[in-house]
């Protein structure tokens, strides 16, 4: 065999592998195999007569992607080709462009069918925030990261959020994302469910979310139902703060609902038992109690002897000599010692003389009682 013969064998082999190589151009999507991974770029074997290379700023637009985790030696990839030749030789590849390509139409499906899926919170900008999903930042309007109110957005940053496209331009790569909406369709889901099971008389735990004059709020698990001010206690109460604080977690007997409206009416104090119900077995006439003086009308004192039971004592049994007035010798919030005369459990009355607990003598309960215009704390603030 002479010298031609050779090359000409050599020069066949060349063909032959150059026949065997990929015909690749700018803008192809070509796979290949990962033979080497490290802190700023990867390398890959795309059957081409020159290795790929990807940077770190080619493979993801997450600048805090890390290669070395993301990808091992002998994955295959798909990758976009972004120049033949980087300059050193090297093909120039890219894995975020590949990726932008594809999951365009990924978001304009998703858009159409209202999928929720997870984003990445990864810097607070003007008006909002931007999120990363698959290599792609979309934006989340701050009106649109959360139903409740949010101070400072820069709590969300780094966390993970489930979110809807709420718009999408792929000719302006314009993405829009939002939380508020998952938030919705949760809650309604939630209170759908409380709706169709909540039965009048039965008792509930639930969350106070909401303070007003009139009562409170209570979260019963997707819907608020509200405990007006008069159900919040047995007693007499000015402001449900005096009862109940924001976040307190409560048990509450429903009242009543209203489906259609979604109103829910609770009660806080009908949990317990109405302490005139236990009144014949706990107290007799005759028995010397405390109380506290709660309010001083001008012919007697109100004495609450416990949270929901006021007694009534007349003016003329406060005090062993005659007074003009009860806060001649009284005042209110004073801890004071009375004799129960009377007790009328169906009426929500009884009757005390403090002189008598003192040791004087008391006239007839008849005497006073059922000619007193006022006999418990609210007949007195009506009149």
């Amino acid at each position: 065999m002479n010298n031609s013969e050779n090359m000409l064998t050599m020069q066949e082999l060349l063909d032959n592998e150059e026949q065997e190589m990929k015909r690749i151009k700018t803008g192809d999507i070509v796979k290949g195999t990962v033979i080497l991974v490290n802190d700023n770029e990867v390398m890959v074997n795309i059957g081409y007569k020159s290795d790929g290379i990807i940077t770190k700023s080619e493979f993801s637009s997450d600048s805090d992607v890390v290669l070395t985790e993301a990808v091992k030696e002998n994955d295959e990839i798909e990758v976009y080709v972004v120049k033949l030749n980087d300059g050193e030789g090297n093909v120039l590849l890219s894995r975020k462009r590949l990726e932008g390509l594809k999951v365009w139409d990924d978001f304009i499906a998703m858009h159409e069918t209202g999928e929720i899926f997870p984003v990445r919170v990864v810097e607070v900008v003007k008006g909002g925030a931007m999120a990363l999903y698959k290599g792609i930042k979309g934006f989340i309007p701050a009106s649109h990261i959360s139903m409740g109110f949010t101070k400072d957005l820069a709590e969300f940053v780094g966390k993970t959020l489930e979110v809807k496209v709420i718009e999408v331009d792929k000719g302006k790569r314009k993405l829009v994302f939002s939380r508020k909406e998952v938030e919705k369709k949760e809650i309604e889901s939630k209170k759908a469910a409380v709706l169709d099971s909540i039965q009048k008389g039965e008792v509930r735990k639930g969350q106070v979310k909401r303070l007003t004059d009139f009562g409170a709020f209570v979260d019963l698990g997707g819907i608020d139902g509200l405990i007006h001010v008069s159900e919040l206690s047995w007693k007499r109460v000015n402001s449900p703060a005096e009862v109940v604080s924001e976040g307190d977690m409560v048990e509450v007997y429903v009242i009543d609902f209203d489906k259609e409206k979604e109103r829910i009416s609770l009660s806080l104090k009908q949990v317990t038992p109405d302490p005139w119900t236990l009144v014949s077995s706990k107290y007799n006439v005759g028995d010397v109690v405390e109380g506290t003086v709660l309010r001083l009308p001008n012919f007697g004192a109100f004495i609450e002897l416990e949270p929901g039971l006021d007694g009534f004592c007349h003016i003329s049994q406060i005090d062993q000599k005659h007074i003009a007035k009860p806060s001649d010798v009284l005042s209110e919030g004073q801890k004071v010692s009375a004799k129960i005369i009377e007790i009328k459990p169906e009426e929500k009355k009884i009757s005390l003389s403090i002189k008598e607990a003192q040791g004087g003598e008391t006239e007839a309960a008849e005497d006073y009682s059922d000619e007193t215009p006022v006999n418990t704390v609210e007949d007195s603030i009506n009149e």
